[in-house]
Order: C-alpha cells, then structure tokens, then sequence
C-alpha cells in the first residue's frame, strides 16, 4: 500500500468514525439500558442519552484511522486473486487485525462479498451508496447474531463486585442470563441494536468509502 492509500485510509477511517458516532451515539446508550438487569427505566430511561458524545466522538476519529489503516493494509499484504475462494478468509484475518471482536470477523467478509455480488451484477465497482446498503445489511448481520455475547458483557460490565458475573467470564454471564430468561434474554435489545448497528454500518462504511475515494482521486488529480 502506497502512502496515498495509507492517508486516504487514515482519514477516511476517522471521518467515519466521527460520523456515526455523532449520530448514532444516543441509540447505543438505549439498547445498554434495554440489556441493564435493573431495566430500562432503573437504569436511566431516556434521561441524557446525549451524554458523553463529544469525547466519544474525539476517540474514535483515531481508534477507526486504526482499524483501517489495519485493515486496508493486512487486505494490501494478503493479496489474493478477486475470484479466488480466499477472499473471505482475507477479508476476516484483515478485520481481526484491525480488532480482535467477534463481530468485524463477521461484518466486513459479508460486506465485501456483497459489495463484490453488486459489482458482479452490474458489471462496475459500486458506487459509495452501495457500498453503505451492503454495510448496512452486513452490520445488521453481524448484530444479530452476536448480541448474545453483547449482553454478555453488558452484564459483565454493570455487575456487583464479587459477584460471579463480576469476574468476567462470557459463558458465565450467558448461562447466567439464560437461567433466569431464557432466550429472549439473550437477544435482550436486539431490535435497537440491529437498528443502530444497521444503520451504522450504512453511514460508517458509506462515508469511509465516500471520503477514501474523493481522497484517491484527489490524489490522482494532484500528484
């Protein structure tokens, strides 16, 4: 990757970040409380939602340059042929480089496979809106199927010390969950989360694709 990629990367990265956590912000703050064993209403209802945005915002302009910059260049070192059956396995190495979660290993190989059918199926690389569509239905995925470890550590993270949950073990905290509710309990808050996440995928990975290309063609414009 030459060093126009890596700054078109590192910007569009942060632009993107900034973006959807500026708009998608309160909805987060939501979906934690649906999850709070006390419920929603104990722990806050709609009572400053808005809370925290402005330094969410500022960390997470570096913390996405990051996972770009990771993720652009793993996929640059892993070069594999467009048609070859390794690009999925690329493309998950290359979000599990840029962030050791569950979720991005399932996001980002859905999202390139859907921006690749697209391309496919129109014979010409997608357009930025595009690109966002697939992220959105590639984030909508990948929230749906792993909101049962996001209740996990929800849980973890607003439990008693000195509780078992407390001390940090994902299965405990499912079983936990799954003892007292069930499966609804497990995809407690799933609505909002898809939702969010759907929608965020739609603005954080159109603006990154937006950004990344008005930046390469700039680039190209002014060597």
């Amino acid at each position: 990757m030459d060093w126009r990629g890596f700054t078109a990367s590192l910007v569009a990265g942060g632009v993107a970040g900034v973006s959807v956590d500026l708009i998608l912000f309160p909805l987060d703050t939501i979906k934690t409380r649906l999850q709070s064993p006390q419920g929603f209403n104990k722990a806050g209802g709609f009572h400053g939602i808005y809370a925290g945005v402005p330094s969410a915002a500022i960390g997470s302009f570096p913390n996405a340059a990051a996972f770009f910059i990771t993720y652009e260049y793993v996929k640059w070192f892993l070069h594999t042929n467009s048609s070859s059956y390794l690009m999925p396995v690329k493309h998950m190495l290359a979000a599990s480089a840029g962030e050791v979660i569950p979720f991005s290993l399932v996001q980002f190989p859905l999202w390139e496979s859907l921006k690749a059918l697209w391309s496919w199926r129109q014979d010409h690389v997608v357009d930025s809106w595009q690109s966002a569509v697939c992220g959105a239905f590639a984030g909508g995925f990948a929230a749906a199927v792993t909101t049962p470890l996001d209740v996990a550590k929800t849980r973890i993270m607003l439990a008693k010390a000195g509780s078992s949950t407390a001390s940090g073990s994902v299965l405990a905290a499912l079983h936990g969950v799954w003892q007292t509710q069930g499966l609804p309990g497990l995809f407690s808050g799933v609505f909002p989360r898809v939702a969010a996440i759907g929608l965020g995928g739609f603005i954080f990975l159109g603006a990154y694709d937006k950004t990344r290309s008005l930046l390469l063609e700039l680039g190209r414009e002014n060597p």
